[in-house]
């Protein structure tokens, strides 16, 4: 038989994981309703966004990248072209502004380049916020964030690691960082997140000078 403290922790348990299921259930249903309302209303920016990008370089207005999801399980994670064709494939940080495209480099300051994404959010493979998602060969990156449970996460279109200006040049502190939103995670943090973001915080993800 049970002992009260036992039978209190086991209740408590049961109460927080309630809790967390909620704020998860709140979070995606955030995530569909504001992914379906913005793709309906930003379309005609985004096909204009994608025809400037065709016009000013050469290749596609849509750029797609497998990247590392939920799990670890891999996705297409999709993104206006912000960079030549014959750029490498490897992380932000490593590439070079001269193989950033004129058009590509006012989307990238403004965030339009992550237009795209609310596909990814509507789908279920993305999140409004969340760890920013990885290439496959970043194994050091992957690493770190299995380590403290961070790939349980949807990745984020934005995070607090991006505003507090980590980028993933320093693996284990990006996933430190990623960890403590695992913590705090709620709509209601989302929301400062997503408020940060849209005042320009942090440096996170930019390509570097």
């Amino acid at each position: 038989m049970l002992s009260f403290a036992q039978a209190t922790a086991r209740i408590l348990t049961v109460f927080g994981g309630m809790i967390r299921n909620e704020g998860n259930f709140l979070k995606r249903v955030f995530d569909l309703v504001v992914a379906a309302i913005g793709l309906v209303v930003l379309s005609p920016l985004l096909l204009a966004a994608v025809l400037v990008v065709r016009l000013t370089s050469q290749g596609p207005g849509i750029f797609s990248q497998i990247r590392v999801g939920r799990d670890g399980k891999p996705f297409r994670c999709h993104k206006l072209r912000t960079m030549y064709v014959d750029t490498p494939s490897v992380p932000t940080h490593d590439v070079k502004a001269s193989q950033v495209t004129k058009a590509g480099r006012f989307l990238r300051r403004t965030k339009f380049d992550e237009l795209p994404q609310l596909w990814n959010v509507l789908k279920g493979e993305m999140s409004f916020v969340g760890p920013r998602p990885c290439l496959p060969s970043q194994t050091e990156l992957i690493e770190e964030r299995l380590k403290r449970d961070v790939l349980a996460l949807r990745p984020g279109i934005t995070g607090i690691s991006q505003i507090r200006g980590i980028d993933m040049s320093t693996p284990a502190l990006l996933a430190e960082s990623d960890a403590d939103y695992l913590e705090k995670q709620s709509l209601a943090f989302d929301l400062r997140v997503l408020f940060r973001t849209f005042l320009g915080s942090g440096s996170g993800d930019r390509i570097r000078r």
